[in-house]
């Protein structure tokens, strides 16, 4: 009989691995947004040099939880602490299973008293409605899907901006007709944009200072037409959905850790709970680093560079495997920095007959949900994994975000990144045929672009990555 949940599916297909390597998936898409309003290349440098637009409304899930119990419901599930957490806040959420592993990465809005709202990927959003649902609490939950998964893909909730860059405090002073408020990362505020009562969180994605906007849905474009004619002297660019994933190569947030749920019978109930269909039961794996064990997938709040907000102020989910990984090792994030040479000659493959390289796409190279390359010591031997890669019109550089073991994560060290998969792409349908090509590779900080570290360190994110936030 056809499954019903994952659990099912799992049993199923006899090898987790295997089943998401050989899911037909790509990587995620961003629906309602063109692919280019004007060229990436300018896209890209709008973010660094003057001011640049994301419309997030399309690609991103949100969940509104309300009710007296979910404050403690969230603070449960949640490995940073929750002291000083208040209306008008935001907060990185990354909840891990009992393991201590991963299971997904939102940003989690304090908006009112007993009203909070999770924005990002789905595994994150299901980890919170399934025990909104199965554990007792005095809380209800409303979802509002992304557009790809919608029967009507412009029935949204809210509209949701991101404005970023040298200008963007320019743009939104014009818009709003007044100095916007001094405010610090990952705090809100309300403002009025085209007549339109919008919620603001201080935020920015390159390190560039911005502002995320949402609101209902019928009042975005108005506030959309009204930002882009204000920021039309101070050259801002809408991006469209080619480069937006490219932003975090040079922020160095790692978007798409794969959620740790497919194994440990703690978690049977919660596959059981996840229907066929899920976001969990389509991730596809791509890359050259394979193993038998869907367990050598998984990623700590330390690969990440999460570590350092690990509190053991309060009981969470996964709080004991947590105090036992505490003390290391650990892994390290890092971007490496591909050598021209190497990159000009998988992409030259493309020109001659024989074994090519696998097609390396701009700005994007990512071509599945979850990518994982293999990166090797100069001798062979095994550094760790690349989890994004693409090219960086600003720095003019191919860049992968990495997690390296400790002994090899210094800045300057020299890696290899195997690019394409081992057996050639044979057995993923949206992968063409190709030969595996070694990439020679210098271990850089993260982020890469040495005005977002300073800008990171400024603002008391610590290093950790683009949208993190302690606050």
């Amino acid at each position: 009989m056809p499954a019903t949940n994952l659990e099912q599916l799992l049993r199923q297909s006899g090898n987790t691995v295997e089943m998401l390597r050989n899911l037909p998936a790509g990587p995620n898409v961003y629906p309602g947004v063109p692919p280019e309003f004007t060229n990436w290349r300018d896209e890209q440098a709008a973010w660094q040099k003057s001011c640049v637009l994301f419309d997030q409304s399309f690609h991103m899930a949100e969940l509104l939880v309300d009710g007296p119990g979910a404050f403690a419901m969230l603070e449960g599930l949640a490995y940073n602490s929750f002291k000083g957490f208040v209306p008008d806040k935001a907060k990185q959420f990354a909840p891990v299973s009992p393991a201590g592993y991963i299971i997904g990465d939102v940003i989690l809005f304090y908006l009112a008293e007993n009203s909070f709202n999770l924005v990002g990927r789905m595994p994150a959003i299901n980890w919170v409605m399934y025990h909104a649902e199965t554990g007792g609490h005095d809380v209800t939950v409303s979802l509002d899907k992304r557009s790809a998964d919608r029967p009507d893909p412009f029935g949204r909730l809210n509209y949701r901006f991101q404005l970023q860059g040298p200008n963007a405090m320019a743009t939104l002073g014009k818009a709003i007709g007044e100095t916007p408020p001094d405010l610090k990362f990952f705090n809100m505020c309300w403002l009025t944009i085209a007549g339109k009562q919008v919620r603001a969180l201080r935020h920015g994605m390159a390190g560039q200072p911005g502002y995320e906007l949402f609101g209902p849905w019928e009042d975005g474009a108005a506030v959309k037409a009204a930002l882009v004619e204000a920021g039309r002297e101070f050259g801002l660019r809408q991006a469209g959905g080619r480069c937006y994933s490219s932003n975090t190569l040079e922020s160095g947030w790692i978007p798409s850790p794969l959620p740790a749920i497919y194994t440990g019978e703690e978690l049977r109930a919660y596959r059981e709970w996840l229907p066929a269909d899920s976001y969990e039961a389509n991730g596809s794996i791509g890359g050259s680093f394979v193993s038998d064990d869907i367990e050598d997938y998984y990623l700590t709040p330390w690969d990440l560079s999460y570590g350092g907000f690990v509190k053991f102020d309060h009981d969470f989910v996964g709080r004991a495997a947590l105090e036992r990984m505490a003390a290391g090792p650990h892994r390290r994030k890092v971007t490496l920095a591909l050598e021209n040479e190497d990159v000009l000659a998988a992409i030259g493959s493309q020109l001659e007959k024989g074994d090519r390289a696998r097609f390396i796409e701009f700005p994007s190279a990512v071509y599945a949900m979850h990518p994982y390359d293999k990166v090797l010591t100069r001798d062979g031997g095994d550094a760790g994994i690349s989890t994004w890669i693409g090219y960086s019109s600003n720095e003019r550089k191919m860049l992968t975000l990495a997690i390296l073991d400790e002994a090899h994560a210094e800045p300057g060290t020299e890696v290899i990144l195997v690019w394409g998969e081992p057996d050639g792409g044979s057995a993923k349908p949206a992968v063409e045929r190709h030969a595996q090509f070694e990439m020679r590779a210098t271990v850089s900080p993260v982020p890469y672009v040495e005005t977002v570290r300073k800008s990171y360190t400024d603002a008391g994110w610590r290093k950790a990555g683009a949208g993190l936030a302690d606050a």
